[in-house]
């Protein structure tokens, strides 16, 4: 079905493998196309995460230059919007979402990290923005990472286009984890296991709540997750987890 990624179901969590190492998995309109269309697919089923991984010995290197530089302008605002709509899917699937991060994450690649819910890398792995050394500037790709790591770290990784190794990606908020490289599947099984636990609507939920909220004014924020949080007192799910924790027993998710 996919020519540039591989998608495994294994019990309740869906792999979402980039495969083109030759090209350093870099992002043409076909790869992103696909990637888009195996998100979605996942983001209808009945699983409660996913895995974004890389096979080769990078993890992105980004946009894939050969198709950028076969476009003119309208070519390249359709394949940012393409790659846009992958960023923003990836944050609307109500699944949770963790980057399973080898090698280098530059450019496109770096904003694939910035836009899982979750990532967990490598010792080995390597993070940069690098337009600002080059040519063409990583607009688009300082987006997400401006929203993980903040304004002047955002400043330095855009401007200098110099990569971060992973335990800086760490101390700066673009990771939640770094493990040596052979624990780095097992790593990314135990974070996702502890983040899909309990109520699956409930979840998906918090998580569209969450990015609703995220850099908003604090009374706005408040206004929208206090709506929400209203609401989904009422929901299955809340009910059986508050009636458990009063009855001191085990829940049984209705979802």
């Amino acid at each position: 079905m996919y020519q540039h990624i591989l998608v495994e179901r294994a019990g309740d969590a869906v792999r979402v493998t980039m495969d083109r190492p030759s090209r350093r998995n870099a992002l043409s309109a076909d790869h992103l196309a696909e990637l888009l269309a195996a998100f979605r697919e996942a983001g209808d089923s009945d699983a409660s995460g996913i895995v974004l991984a890389g096979n080769g010995p990078v993890f992105s290197a980004g946009h894939d230059f050969a198709d950028v530089a076969a476009r003119d302008l309208d070519g390249v605002r359709a394949l940012l919007r393409l790659c846009t709509d992958l960023m923003t899917t990836i944050q609307h699937v109500p699944q949770v979402v963790v980057a399973r991060v080898h090698g280098l994450a530059t450019a496109a690649g770096c904003q694939l990290v910035a836009s899982c819910d979750l990532a967990v890398a490598a010792d080995t792995a390597g993070f940069a923005l690098p337009g600002g050394k080059g040519g063409w500037f990583c607009h688009t790709p300082a987006v997400p990472v401006a929203r993980a790591v903040g304004r002047k770290r955002l400043m330095e990784l855009a401007l200098t286009g110099d990569p971060i190794d992973a335990a800086t990606a760490l101390d700066w908020g673009l990771v939640n984890r770094v493990v040596p490289e052979p624990d780095l599947d097992a790593a990314v099984a135990d974070l996702l296991h502890r983040a899909t636990r309990g109520s699956r609507a409930g979840k998906a939920i918090g998580k569209r709540t969450l990015y609703a909220q995220l850099d908003r004014p604090e009374a706005d924020a408040y206004a929208i997750a206090l709506e929400v949080m209203a609401e989904a007192s009422q929901s299955p799910g809340a009910k059986e987890g508050m009636a458990a924790f009063l009855e001191k027993r085990a829940p049984v998710w209705p979802d």
